[in-house]
C-alpha cells in the first residue's frame, strides 16, 4: 500500500466523520428548535384561553401587600374597573413606539372604587414633540368616576438607559423606565404587582393600537428548517465529494 493510498483513505475517514458530527449536531439542533416551537404553542394556546374567559374586576387583583404568588396566572385576563384616577401621578415613558412612530406611554395610577386598592393602567400612546422634548402632550384625564375595560399585564418593558437614570428621573414626569415597586414607594399608593393596559378606541388623546400578544412561535419553525436544511446540505455534498465524485476521478499512475 502505497503512502498516496493511506493518506486517501485516512482523509476519506476524517471527512466522514466530520460529516457525521455536522448531521447530528445540526439535525440536532432542529429537533431542539421543534421543541422550543411545541412549548411556545402550548404558551399562546393559554394565553388564547386566558383572553377568552369572562371579564374580572377590581377585586380580582392581588393587593400590594400580599403574596403575589400566582398573579402571573391572572395576565392577560380581560378586566373591567371602575374607580378615579390619580391624575397627579402620571408618568410618561419615553421612547415607546406605536406604528413605527416614537412617542410616550402614558401610564395612571386609578384608585379602585369600591375598595382601598389602586392599579397602575397603561392607558395609551401619544406622540411627542420633537422640537421641545420637554413637553408634556396634552391629554384628558377625567376628574369623576370612570370604567376602564382592558387586560392585566405586566409592568411595562424596560429599555436600556445608562446606569443611575432611574434615580435622576425619580421625579420627573417623563421617565425612561418605571419600577412598580420604587413608583409605590415613591407615591406611598398601594399599587397592585399587576398593571392594566387599556383597550379600546381612541380618546382622550391617547391610541391604544396595542400589538397583538404573540410567542414568536413561527421564529423556531424558522430555525429549524434552517438547521435541518443545513444537515441535509452537508449529506448532499458528503454523497456527491465522497461517494459519487470522488471514485471517477482518474488515479494517479506510480512514477516508473
Amino acid at each position: 500500500m502505497t503512502s498516496s493510498t493511506t493518506r486517501g483513505g485516512w482523509r476519506f475517514w476524517l471527512v466522514t466523520v466530520a460529516a457525521v458530527a455536522g448531521m447530528l449536531v445540526t439535525a440536532s439542533l432542529g429537533r431542539w428548535q421543534l421543541g422550543r416551537a411545541a412549548q411556545k404553542e402550548a404558551l399562546q394556546a393559554a394565553i388564547d384561553a386566558r383572553e377568552r374567559m369572562p371579564a374580572l374586576d377590581g377585586a380580582s387583583l392581588p393587593a400590594a401587600d400580599g403574596s403575589s404568588a400566582g398573579s402571573e396566572a391572572l395576565v392577560h385576563r380581560a378586566i373591567a374597573l371602575r374607580g378615579r384616577w390619580v391624575a397627579g401621578q402620571t408618568v410618561f415613558l419615553d421612547n415607546r413606539q406605536m406604528h413605527g412612530r416614537p412617542g410616550f406611554f402614558v401610564l395612571t395610577p386609578l384608585r379602585l372604587e369600591p375598595g382601598p386598592g389602586v392599579v397602575l393602567v397603561q392607558r395609551g400612546w401619544v406622540p411627542r414633540d420633537f422640537q421641545d422634548r420637554s413637553r408634556l402632550p396634552r391629554i384628558e384625564t377625567p376628574e369623576g368616576p370612570v370604567a376602564v375595560t382592558g387586560r392585566i399585564a405586566l409592568p411595562p418593558s424596560r429599555l436600556y438607559e445608562f446606569t443611575g437614570a432611574d434615580g435622576a428621573q425619580g421625579y420627573s414626569r417623563i421617565r425612561q423606565n418605571l419600577d412598580l415597586n420604587a413608583f409605590r414607594a415613591e407615591t406611598g399608593l398601594a399599587l397592585a404587582p399587576l398593571t392594566v393596559l387599556q383597550t379600546g378606541e381612541p380618546s382622550e388623546g391617547l391610541l391604544r393600537d396595542w400589538p397583538v400578544v404573540g410567542t414568536g412561535v413561527e421564529k423556531h419553525y424558522g430555525y429549524a428548517f434552517q438547521w435541518f436544511g443545513l444537515c441535509g446540505l452537508i449529506a448532499l455534498l458528503y454523497v456527491w465529494f465522497q461517494l459519487v465524485r470522488r471514485p471517477l476521478r482518474p488515479r494517479r499512475q506510480p512514477a516508473p
